[in-house]
């Protein structure tokens, strides 16, 4: 008979036979497993060992040096085209080039108003629009550097790089 009550709770119905659900339901036991220990009896020997989930990664003994290059200006063509041109230069020397990344715009907005004593609900606004772009060069050689110091870039684009 207790095998017949549990086959009954376990449809949902109760004990006595009545036709309405029980609200907390049977109960459940969860179980956990080691997902990695039974991956790990199944895998074959040849395939590749990849770290644990949540586990230590393993760090690289080679460090990667980085030159970090941000290019702003205020017309995007311009700004596309000396972009073009960093690029092209490193390549020439083999350079492992990341990006370029475009990075947001910077808005720089101005409230003026038009007349100088009267109507102060009359206003203008202008604004400033400042485009950027980042680009990573991976391990460069010394021509690669000495490179990009002899580039000639248009007027009106500032450059900031920093070697990470």
């Amino acid at each position: 008979m207790t095998a017949e009550k549990k086959s009954v709770s376990a449809q949902g119905g109760s004990a006595s036979g009545g036709k309405k659900p029980r609200r907390g339901g049977a109960k459940t036991v969860k179980k956990t497993v080691d997902v990695s220990a039974a991956l790990a009896s199944t895998r074959s020997p040849h395939a590749t060992s990849r770290p644990a989930i949540g586990g230590a990664r393993a760090k690289k003994t080679e460090s990667v040096h980085r030159l970090r290059i941000k290019v702003r200006a205020y017309e995007h063509g311009i700004l596309d085209k000396s972009v073009k041109q960093i690029i092209d230069t490193a390549a020439r020397y083999n350079a492992v080039v990341v990006g370029p990344v475009p990075l947001p715009i910077d808005i720089k907005k101005y409230t003026v108003n038009r007349a100088a004593f009267i109507d102060k609900d009359s206003r203008e606004q202008f604004e400033m629009r400042i485009h950027k772009r980042m680009i990573d060069i991976l391990n460069p050689a010394p021509k690669v550097i000495e490179a990009l110091t002899n580039i000639d870039l248009p007027s009106g684009v500032s450059i900031d790089v920093k070697m990470m």
